[in-house]
């Protein structure tokens, strides 16, 4: 079962990152840093480890997948939703990539459907 998607326009976003930055990795946000905002990093420049979970990839037209994390103790309140990476215009957080571009990705969720 699909636990994220991403939106057409989030996915023109990060092949434009892609192509800047090397490959990308997101991990979501737990209400540090923009508040409950994905972070988009260069894969691996984002530690993950045992107190983080592997949400899946996001099919965004590349060669492979773009991998999605979350905390583990977010995970616990966050299990029964699917989430959408979109991407607004605006200014997100400084840390994520997407920031100097005048827009910022943002979480759209819904209850998980069997």
């Amino acid at each position: 079962m699909e636990r994220v998607a991403v939106t057409g326009e989030a996915a023109e976003m990060i092949r434009s990152l892609t192509e800047t930055h090397g490959p990308v990795m997101f991990h979501q946000s737990g209400g540090c840093c923009d508040g409950s905002s994905p972070m988009c990093y260069p894969d691996g420049e984002f530690r993950t480890g045992a107190a983080d979970v592997h949400l899946g990839d996001l099919d965004v037209g590349l060669e492979c997948g773009v991998p999605v994390w979350m905390s583990k103790a977010q995970f616990e309140y966050w299990s029964h939703t699917h989430l959408t990476i979109d991407v607004v215009p605006g200014r997100g957080a400084g840390f994520s990539l997407e920031a100097p571009e005048g827009k910022r990705f943002l979480i759209r969720s819904r209850l998980m459907e069997d």
